[in-house]
């Protein structure tokens, strides 16, 4: 009797929906990165306000949000964005916080959309991100999450599910 028979197929999705979760979080350790390789800052910013504001191809709240916040405060968003990208990078590559994590990559990845600043990785990234949130426990069986919960569960006596 083969006893890895039933196993494997049971594996497949995991590791498939890993992999694609490991790859979206290098996707995203590469913007990060770049970023800061690149001096993204307070400039980078103003740059992205100015040219959501008055671009048809933006949705007129974003020409707000980008005039209203962006256009306000450059120097945080300058921070926060790189921040942001290898933050979401790291969780995705360790899987930690997977499911946040995928989330906020598709409102990111939306949100660079909308400011008409799309590139080629983009709507890879969205399709890579929707894969995660919507098979999370695939996405998570081989993760940082699912190795300490699976210590304190040893550690507590508790059985998981």
């Amino acid at each position: 009797m083969d006893r890895t028979g039933p196993r494997i197929p049971a594996l497949t999705a995991p590791l498939i929906v890993g992999a694609v979760r490991v790859i979206l979080g290098i996707l995203w350790l590469n913007e990060g990165i770049t970023k800061y390789r690149a001096g993204f800052g307070r400039a980078d910013i103003l740059l992205v306000a100015g040219s959501a504001s008055g671009n048809s191809r933006v949705p007129e709240f974003f020409q707000w949000f980008a005039t209203g916040v962006l256009g306000q405060a450059p120097e945080l968003f300058g921070v926060v964005m790189p921040l942001l990208e290898t933050g979401l990078g790291v969780a995705l590559l360790l899987g930690v916080l997977t499911l946040p994590a995928a989330v906020g990559s598709i409102f990111t990845l939306m949100t660079y959309w909308m400011a008409d600043q799309l590139i080629a990785q983009y709507p890879v990234m969205v399709l890579l991100s929707l894969c995660v949130v919507l098979w999370p426990h695939s996405a998570t069986r081989f993760s940082l999450d699912a190795f300490l919960l699976r210590i304190v569960r040893r550690r507590t006596g508790t059985a998981g599910a």
